[in-house]
């Protein structure tokens, strides 16, 4: 018979309903009954025991909130009785021991990457066109027209193929309502060209003038670090030539990034081209020529120990900390156990988890690193009045995630439980082997954004509600909590982790799953359908106020 609820840390004080339970229904747990006050649904929570004011919940063994009037034992969670609340932090001597996973099935494994002269090892190849500043969007927007369609890169056609077959029919007079359309959406790769080239990808954006010089100067770190990607080919800039952000400036940064920094490297500024359609056509010819050169680079073995992988979660709901975060962090103990590189990042969603990342930290100026990142993150927050505790969307709250320190226990998990080896700032690179955080915001697309600037080569992205989320360089991997989910976006997700939930596989055997689809698609013999889809997100981070 399925499980009815789960507690997740022994001294919780709240269960978990794993399907919809109704009130006045006596749930039976562990040798205790429960009698229920409210309808509880599937992914939401109810208390233990009769609560009085200021009393403290605890899930996932920590403090995530407190009561705010009297309540009866079997009384659902809700925003109205519960705010959050965060146990405080600090740097103390510990000494954590991490019982590494059994890694007997993978040390062996290799997966088929493309190798650079610098030792890093791509899991894609790809072509990246860098604006130095927005004016210069417009100008990418024609070259992407131009090359995806031409070379075979472009998801679109199949749109443009059903439009043509609307015009028709409303021509010949037929009932366009009624019509059914004649084609799969599902994502297609046309033919390519360059067999050896992944993508022609485009990292448009709103920066490089206008606000701050400190926007424009992380604006520079970040490009650079893209361009000097493992998964990055070759790279070719437009510049409008009067910008806050330089063109010397921005190879500056990649010289401080990677000074043998030696893939191809385009640069065109427009007030100094005889015309926009000149530059526009240089640089589509220029590119051609380098993406003949980057087109014979072929996959070789590589050792597991060079993939880097970042973790992920957004649209997230109420099993996410159960089912899909845990299977991704057993994943990560197995990658950091072969010796690979794990990204963790989204700062305002490790509230409440700060003591256990602290602990987790190996060396004592990385642990007071993170200390100084997530204070000041917090105090910008509470300074523009507004804080961690309104992290939440509604999404989040409507499936069961009722204060931020909730989301954020839960959040970590992706990380699993090994040392922390580093803590890194926005942009910076990982040079450490293992567990890594990663200063970006909890926003989808920023937090993906700034991983992939770290170095990582593939994301786990969990998600409960469902995300279109991806990212122009870093394959992103969607990680469905649940079989509803799965069925219902199907064309999204590429790993369903709803066997936990139903007491069909256990968090291991789920991330040993994950992890045998990372190395298949890291050797490109499985494509994420982020990926299939274009997803190519790409936001940078001011350095503001985002959640």
């Amino acid at each position: 018979m399925k499980q009815l609820v789960l507690k997740i840390h022994p001294k919780d004080n709240v269960l978990v309903a794993l399907s919809d339970l109704k009130a006045g229904q006596t749930v039976n747990y562990q040798g205790e009954a429960y009698e229920l006050q409210n309808d509880i649904p599937a992914k939401h929570k109810f208390y233990t025991h009769d609560m009085a004011t200021g009393d403290e919940v605890l899930m996932y063994g920590t403090l995530v909130g407190k009561i705010q009037y009297p309540l009866k034992a079997g009384t659902l969670m809700t925003t109205d009785n519960l705010k959050h609340a965060a146990a405080p932090y600090e740097y103390r001597p510990y000494h954590y021991q991490w019982q590494a996973p059994d890694v007997s099935k993978f040390k062996d494994r290799t997966f088929m990457g493309y190798h650079r002269t610098d030792g890093k090892v791509g899991t894609a190849n790809y072509w990246l066109f860098i604006p130095t500043v927005f004016c210069e969007n417009r100008n990418l927007d024609v070259i992407r027209e131009a090359l995806h369609n031409e070379l075979g890169y472009a998801v679109t056609a199949k749109y443009k193929s059903y439009a043509h077959h609307l015009v028709q029919a409303y021509q010949n007079g037929q009932d366009i309502a009624s019509l059914q359309a004649p084609l799969s959406f599902e994502g297609a790769q046309h033919n390519r060209l360059f067999k050896n080239i992944d993508g022609i990808k485009f990292l448009n954006h709103q920066g490089g003038c206008g606000g701050i010089r400190q926007d424009a100067a992380v604006l520079s770190k970040l490009l650079a670090a893209y361009a000097d990607h493992p998964n990055v080919a070759g790279v070719t800039v437009l510049s409008l030539g009067c910008q806050n952000l330089q063109v010397p400036d921005f190879l500056a940064d990649l010289k401080a990034r990677n000074p043998n920094f030696d893939k191809p490297l385009y640069i065109f500024e427009q007030q100094q081209s005889q015309s926009e359609e000149n530059m526009i056509a240089e640089a589509i010819k220029q590119t051609f020529v380098g993406l003949i050169e980057a087109n014979k680079i072929e996959r070789a073995p590589a050792p597991l120990s060079q993939l880097n992988v970042g973790v992920k979660c957004g649209g997230s709901d109420g099993f996410s900390g159960i089912s899909a975060n845990p299977a991704v962090g057993y994943c990560s103990d197995l990658l950091v156990a072969l010796g690979a590189t794990v990204l963790l990042a989204e700062f305002p969603e490790l509230c409440g988890a700060e003591q256990n990342m602290i602990d987790r930290t190996k060396d004592e100026a990385a642990a007071k690193k993170f200390i100084r990142l997530m204070s000041a993150y917090s105090q910008a927050a509470e300074n523009a009045g507004s804080g961690f505790h309104m992290n939440p969307s509604p999404g989040n709250i409507k499936d069961g995630l009722i204060t931020d320190a909730i989301k954020s226990n839960g959040a970590a998990k992706k990380g699993g439980t090994s040392p922390i080896e580093d803590v890194l700032d926005y942009t910076e690179p990982a040079t450490k082997p293992g567990l890594n955080l990663v200063c970006t915001p909890g926003n989808d697309v920023e937090a993906t954004t700034g991983k992939a600037a770290s170095g990582a080569t593939l994301i786990l992205f969990t998600t409960g509600l469902g995300t279109p989320t991806g990212n122009p360089v870093c394959p992103v991997i969607k990680v469905a909590t649940n079989n509803a989910l799965t069925k219902r976006m199907g064309d999204i997700i590429d790993i369903n982790t709803g066997p936990v939930i139903e007491g069909e596989k256990t968090i291991e055997q789920m991330g040993e799953d994950i992890l045998a689809y990372c190395i298949k698609a890291a050797s490109g013999e499985i494509t994420p359908k982020a990926v299939l889809l274009n997803q190519d997100d790409f936001i940078p981070w001011k350095r503001g106020v985002s959640l």
